[in-house]
């Protein structure tokens, strides 16, 4: 293990012509102090955690001073935000200090997040507060530990600094982590500006850094926008599966690579609702759960547009359908997994449709149900954990019935079964008043001590761990009356 200060940073971002970026330095955060490490993190990079609480590791994690190779930059973006085309948007609020590579080989590009305006700040003042930071902190150190393809998040460096949104509030800076930070709004700018020269030396780049095997296709454009199709596709299905929200799938926000990316008004369902939308300045919820699958789509296809001088457009259409079609198994794939189904049978659709409908009549909640469900015995019987969940007992009871026969089918074993459920449905999620426990304790109390025990608890989502069985139940009333917005 290595001390943080010992890194040096490279700078393979900036072999991409200087179009794509602005240097600018961040903007220090006033009198800094360590809110969170994520030791877990930590040790993936080979990082004494300790060493990241040293004054001067505190420092350049706050934007207060750089180290040994970090030229920081803000990168130049544009978007579909909520359906219309922003012409320029770029990291308004996040500076890229370099990349290192870890001990396995993987190269982490880090960002500070909330260090500071930049030129595509748009009059804002480059900051996050506090709040916010948490929010980004625990859901995308969440997803990890539900092995959904992620944004990473190493620190949070806090200030009394006042800031100001709906009211005053705490400054913060998050340190993040991801391979690429490339958004299909890297593809769209220079595409809009008619920079086809750009588009393709990004094109290259990512090629280059991110899909190698696609230089080795007789079509390497073609290869590599049918790749950012399928992970997409599987990302969908991920966030399907375990009930997630993004919030704001604007084509800015969506990850050249298929990770999560850009943690605002996100929500975890909690009582079943297809409709559900977690960001309340979606008024028309064009972002509602529901609404995820499609909107991806929509947003390759303006990926698509973009890719029109490197790519005919037949192959890209053609792509685009096979977007529907990993969509559609890999769906499949998870959700007969969370029903402990080992084979595939063409009436599973039915049973999963089925049930999705009553779970949305009954509001039933998603993750308490299908974590219940891996104790469903094949004989009659020992059914009350899960069906008190519903309210109409009758209408679970007939589905049950369906449920049991396609257990039989398979000739299903309970305890293999259960063990199968149970390492794909979690026991625990980031609830949203789970986080703000959090984030209340953190902001009226200093302390943090809340966000360590969560954290701890989503690292293994899928175990019993006892010593967190109050964070399995169902929400309290309060957590009804949360809201979370672009601003969060």
């Amino acid at each position: 293990m290595k001390p943080f200060l010992s890194l040096s940073f490279g700078q393979r971002y900036q072999t991409l012509p200087p179009a794509c970026y602005q240097r600018v330095s961040p903007t220090p955060l006033s009198e800094p102090y360590p809110v969170v490490i994520n030791e877990a993190l930590c040790a993936q990079l080979g990082l004494e955690p300790a060493s990241l609480l040293q004054p001067a590791a505190v420092a350049v994690l706050a934007g207060c001073r750089l180290t040994e190779g970090m030229q920081p930059l803000a990168a130049l973006y544009s978007g579909h935000q909520f359906g219309v085309y922003v012409p320029q948007l770029g990291d308004g609020r996040a500076l890229l200090l370099g990349d290192t590579q870890a001990e396995d080989g993987t190269v982490w590009e880090w960002q500070l997040k909330g260090a500071g305006p930049t030129p595509f700040s748009r009059s804002g003042d480059g900051r996050a507060v506090l709040r916010s930071s948490i929010r980004e902190y625990l859901c995308s150190e969440a997803m990890h530990g539900l092995g959904i393809p992620t944004t990473r998040a190493l620190a949070i460096m806090g200030s009394d600094e006042a800031i100001y949104r709906e009211t005053v509030e705490t400054a913060a800076v998050v340190t993040r982590l991801a391979e690429s930070f490339i958004r299909f709004g890297s593809f769209e700018v220079f595409y809009h500006r008619g920079q086809h020269d750009l588009l393709r030396e990004l094109a290259d780049y990512v090629i280059r850094q991110h899909y190698p095997l696609c230089a080795e296709s007789a079509q390497p454009y073609q290869a590599l926008f049918t790749e950012i199709c399928r992970r997409t596709a599987l990302l969908m299905a991920d966030w399907q599966a375990v009930g997630f929200c993004h919030g704001v799938m604007n084509t800015d926000n969506m990850s050249i690579l298929g990770l999560t990316l850009d943690y605002g008004p996100f929500g975890f369902l909690d009582g079943f609702d297809a409709g559900h939308i977690c960001n309340h300045s979606d008024h028309r919820g064009r972002y509602a759960y529901q609404q995820q699958a499609q909107i991806a789509l929509w947003n390759l296809h303006c990926l698509a547009s973009a890719f029109l001088p490197l790519v005919a457009e037949d192959v890209l259409l053609a792509a685009l359908q096979e977007y529907r079609h990993h969509f559609e198994q890999a769906y499949l794939q998870r959700m007969r997994a969370k029903l402990g189904l080992q084979q595939a049978e063409a009436e599973d659709g039915e049973l999963i449709s089925a049930l999705l409908l009553l779970l949305h009549a009954q509001h039933t909640d998603f993750t308490l149900f299908f974590r219940r469900l891996a104790d469903f015995p094949l004989v009659a019987g020992g059914v009350e954990a899960v069906r008190d969940l519903v309210i109409d007992r009758d209408l679970f009871d007939q589905w049950a019935l369906h449920y049991r026969q396609r257990l039989q089918l398979e000739n299903s074993v309970d305890g293999e079964r259960r063990i199968r459920m149970q390492q794909v449905n979690p026991k625990y999620i980031l609830r949203n008043h789970l986080a703000e426990t959090a984030i209340r304790q953190a902001v009226e109390h200093s302390d943090y001590s809340e966000i360590n025990r969560l954290q701890r608890c989503l690292q293994q989502p899928f175990a019993e761990q006892p010593e967190f069985e109050a964070y399995a139940g169902l929400p309290p009333d309060w957590a009804s009356s949360l809201s979370v917005s672009c601003s969060s």
